[in-house]
């Protein structure tokens, strides 16, 4: 069974997979820092400043002024804003990922496609060498192009 585990973990598509989720992390906290600490607080200029976290309903039917004096009080409350926030949050950090990646793709050179190495036969259709003089399935001669 170690042999089988030591197998397991040393293949390479494991090692690539580590390596990816350390280096998600690190990029999860760049993205959440560029959230949280420009994009946010720029958005909070257009915004008022608008605090979703005291978005809620208690459930006893009481007016709370806050969340944390009704979390205090020990009533249960349905926290909308939290959510609501949460939400906004994915939608701009989903747009600043896709602002990321289009920017990384803009950055790759453009493989040249590769030289075709198999054409087909004018004849029967059969997918043959590029330097074939004639096909070997239908014996047709080919013309030299």
């Amino acid at each position: 069974m170690l042999k089988e585990f030591k197998k397991f973990a040393l293949r390479g598509n494991m090692m690539d997979l580590a390596v990816g989720v350390i280096i998600g992390g690190a990029f999860n906290s760049i993205v959440n820092s560029l959230v949280n600490d420009i994009i946010m607080p720029f958005l909070s200029l257009f915004t008022g400043k608008l605090d979703f976290s005291n978005w809620f309903i208690a459930l006893d039917g009481k007016k709370y002024d806050t969340l944390a004096l009704a979390q205090e009080a020990g009533v249960a409350t349905i926290n909308f804003g939290t959510f609501l926030s949460g939400v906004l949050n994915f939608i701009i950090m989903a747009f600043v990922v896709f602002l990321i990646v289009k920017a990384m793709n803009s950055l790759r050179k453009e493989e040249a496609p590769a030289a075709p190495t198999t054409k087909k036969c004018p004849h029967c259709m059969s997918v043959i060498d590029i330097k074939a003089t004639r096909c070997p399935h239908c014996t047709s001669e080919l013309d030299k192009e």
